[in-house]
């Protein structure tokens, strides 16, 4: 029989390759508003239909898995990675490439809340913060060696018969005016979501015991009623946060490419070493560090200082004279982010009720998506009022976020929970 740990340590393992596969697409962007000659409002619009449909249908997909299991809608979710990268890889204008970005939003949004009800199932309240942790550690490996072998997989030039050639993106690198190839990257991702799948199909058990099914479903109401009573909730500020914290991250996430490609001549390679550094600093942080850092000062106070680390980092990004100085920039910023993720998701999984993790974390996704989708719309309009523009009205959002989790939890860790779990539970009016 699985035990608990070597089940944690399969998921994470098949994380892993399906968010390396993820990483390796998120160089590209910005070179494919350039060579479809596209606006920063469009970069906007291609990163945030992402999210938004990731808004929509995660909450539906976390409820599936509390009345089917976690492990078939997560492998829905690995089987929509693979079909959406295909699509992207062969996309022929920015029309094809946006409606491919859109089908990757509802399909993939399947997997990101089913692993973390995964999680829920397989922790204690008291471990969880370290489970959501290996989880963040998973994302951020894929975006430690996604993004740089994206990058570098852009100077792969194949021979092809011209037929094949034609249905390939090319396009010029910036900062060396040699050909690269947009294409190649999406191809890899897809293969890597399709080594997940059998690994993910054969060697992960079932989380979620049959008697503990069904109960998200029971009751009757429409989707919007589901994110009204969220927030309406006892954990609706932390849902808020959830929405503030994706919003900001999607304002420096949007535009950062495009930033270092028109104020420094960042080429796709140079990007992606970027991200990669941002993912190692990631890797450490949610891997080693928030689980003791939590333990001893909790997820509310660790939650405020990433606020305040992560603020400094956007300001530090709109002041930046040098390139140099940007990478520190972006590097403290991440820093600040790392501190916030786990601590958000980690608190709406402790205050929820057990039979509703999955109902609870496709919300907690959803609103972080709806902070993903509208994030990049302001980001790409804002990059063309200003190229900073965004990293202030990011910052000016963590300000905002840090000023009322001042007033709304101050609370010790762990007041008042048995309160919360007798309270009604978010997405409890929602069904399919």
């Amino acid at each position: 029989m699985t035990t608990r740990k070597s089940s944690i340590t399969i998921l994470f393992a098949s994380m892993v390759i399906v968010m390396i596969g993820f990483g390796i697409a998120i160089p590209l962007m910005p070179y494919y508003i350039t060579h479809f000659q596209a606006s920063g409002t469009a970069l906007g619009l291609m990163m945030s239909l992402y999210s938004l449909m990731q808004f929509i249908f995660a909450p539906l997909w976390g409820q599936l898995s509390d009345r089917v299991g976690r492990k078939p809608v997560l492998l829905v979710g690995i089987s929509g990675y693979f079909i959406a990268f295909v699509l992207q890889g062969l996309s022929q204008n920015l029309f094809q490439f946006i409606a491919a970005r859109t089908l990757a939003g509802v399909l993939s949004s399947a997997t990101l809340p089913t692993a973390m009800a995964f999680i829920a199932d397989t922790t204690t309240p008291e471990n969880r913060s370290k489970g959501v942790g290996m989880m963040g550690a998973a994302m951020g490996l894929g975006m430690i060696i996604g993004p740089v072998l994206g990058g570098l997989l852009t100077k792969i030039q194949l021979p092809l018969p011209s037929g094949l050639d034609a249905l390939l993106q090319t396009t010029i690198d910036p900062s060396s005016g040699a050909p690269i190839n947009l294409s190649i990257p999406f191809f890899a991702s897809a293969l890597l979501a399709l080594i997940a799948l059998p690994f993910a199909y054969i060697l992960l058990p079932e989380s979620l015991p049959l008697t503990m099914r069904g109960h998200a479903l029971r009751a009757n109401g429409s989707r919007l009623a589901s994110l009204t009573a969220g927030l309406r909730g006892p954990i609706g500020f932390l849902f808020v946060m959830a929405f503030l914290l994706a919003f900001a991250l999607a304002n420096l996430e949007s535009v950062l490419g495009l930033y270092g490609q028109s104020r420094f001549n960042l080429g796709p390679a140079e990007f992606g070493l970027l991200m990669g550094a941002m993912g190692v600093l990631s890797v450490i942080m949610q891997g080693v560090l928030i689980g003791p850092v939590t333990r001893r000062i909790g997820e509310e106070n660790v939650l405020k200082s990433g606020l305040v680390v992560s603020m400094l980092g956007l300001v530090g990004l709109a002041l930046a004279p040098t390139k140099a100085l940007m990478i520190a920039a972006a590097l403290v910023f991440s820093t600040g982010n790392v501190l916030l993720q786990p601590s958000v998701t980690a608190l709406i999984s402790r205050r929820s009720d057990p039979t509703q993790q999955g109902a609870a974390m496709g919300l907690n996704n959803s609103f972080q998506s709806l902070g993903r989708g509208t994030g990049p719309l302001w980001a790409g309009a804002a990059f063309d009022i200003h190229a900073t523009l965004s990293f202030w009205s990011g910052a000016l959002v963590q300000l905002i976020a840090f000023i009322f989790a001042l007033r709304l939890l101050g609370s010790p860790r762990g007041a008042n929970r048995a309160a919360v779990e007798a309270a009604p539970q978010p997405g409890g009016e929602t069904s399919l």
